[in-house]
């Protein structure tokens, strides 16, 4: 298993150039670790991984500001990994950001840290109450940093542009779930950049057109990890072996742990209204179904097809978290298939309650499922359409 924060996945594959966009917040950092993780497993990530020079740089300062906010916030805290992304973003957004090839001059770098860090430590210190960063620290590491990752800055949109002229196969990959969308998710229980397909176009410079097919990642169950509502959830806590067997259950076979953080994730059933939303907002071409092999001892499987709030249903999600943490769900049920799905290698091969509940799937969201994943090795994954065909 390799997990990857910064890196796209393609890395792993020979013959892929592999682009982070101006969309994407970087640590350096973190990238400088997850580029030695890969050369340690004999990956040379810096023979693939080409950068845009618009990133937005995570500081320290960012990573000091969101475990003070979280802290402030109590009981109110949003969950976030800790790491300066939501602070990041804020710099971005408020133009007093420091983007990646702002570093590479390092008079206009010094220039422009001294500035924002003066900003951002009196916060810390006179509001927060909270230990200040060193500049000369920050500034000498930013310094040695860059030195290590200056070969790797590009222009990411003129090469995109290129591949396409060239009819080259190109995939992005974006973070996260739909509905963590800054403006579509279930605020402010959501990570602060857009999380939608739509956001490959402005993160990366590709036109909204150029866009063919939406593969949209969905597991036969839901999950959520951090705070915020979740009408299906299936309560359990690992750390003190308490609620729901069920949620246990797929806790535990799923693996449902955080990659940036290993919090364990909530689960809970299938939820076609707010999947429905999801795939709507972000123009869903077809769906990929992994972990259903997770379902496989279930003796019975049930999916939420609408909510209930005060008596009445509905059959979109509410706007925003607090009317969404009042929803109910509403289930169908459906006879599990008590056998193993690992290893089919066709959908005929599936056991038929399998084969009904993702027709169920399909019926329900009116989109096709073109991909269906039993397990975590390649060899697992079911191609029914390419979406490169």
């Amino acid at each position: 298993k390799t997990v990857l924060h910064l890196i796209p996945s393609g890395v792993l594959r020979d013959n892929i150039q592999c682009l982070i966009g101006n969309g994407v917040v970087v640590s350096p950092s973190a990238l400088l670790e997850e580029i030695e993780m890969l050369n340690q497993n004999n990956i040379d990530a810096r023979s693939k991984v080409g950068i845009s020079e618009s990133c937005p740089v995570i500081f320290p300062y960012h990573v000091a500001l969101d475990n003070a906010r979280e802290v402030a916030r109590g009981k109110k805290a949003i969950g976030t990994t800790g790491r300066g992304i939501g602070p990041c973003y804020e710099d971005k957004v408020s133009r007093r950001g420091i983007r990646l090839g702002e570093m590479l001059n390092e008079k206009i770098f010094e220039n422009r840290l001294k500035e924002v860090m003066e900003y951002h430590n009196f916060s810390l210190k006179h509001y927060f109450k909270y230990e200040i960063v060193d500049y000369n620290k920050v500034y000498d590491e930013a310094l040695i940093q860059i030195e290590k990752i200056k070969p790797l800055v590009m222009d990411v949109t003129g090469q995109l542009q290129d591949h396409r002229k060239n009819d080259k196969n190109i995939m992005f990959e974006g973070a996260q779930g739909a509905l963590l969308d800054i403006d579509h998710g279930t605020y402010p229980y959501v990570t602060s950049s857009t999380t939608t397909a739509g956001g490959s176009a402005s993160g990366s410079g590709i036109g909204p057109c150029d866009i063919d097919y939406v593969l949209g990642i969905v597991k036969a169950y839901t999950t959520r990890v951090g705070a915020g509502p979740f009408p299906t959830e299936l309560i359990y806590n690992l750390e003190n072996d308490e609620g729901d067997q069920l949620g246990k259950h797929l806790g535990l076979k799923g693996q449902e742990f955080g990659a940036t953080t290993g919090r364990q994730r909530r689960c809970g059933w299938l939820d076609i209204v707010s999947l429905k939303r999801s795939l709507a907002i972000n123009s869903v071409t077809g769906i990929c179904i992994t972990k259903l092999d997770v379902l496989d001892e279930m003796e019975t499987v049930k999916i939420c097809v609408t909510y209930e709030i005060d008596g009445d249903h509905i059959y979109t999600p509410p706007v925003g978290a607090d009317l969404f943490s009042k929803c109910n769900p509403i289930y169908i049920e459906m006879a599990g298939w008590e056998k193993p799905t690992v290893g089919a290698k066709s959908f005929s091969d599936l056991p038929a309650n399998a084969q009904l509940y993702l027709k169920k799937i399909e019926e329900l969201c009116e989109t096709p499922i073109d991909i269906i994943s039993t397990g975590p090795d390649r060899l697992e994954t079911m191609i029914l359409k390419h979406p490169f065909d």
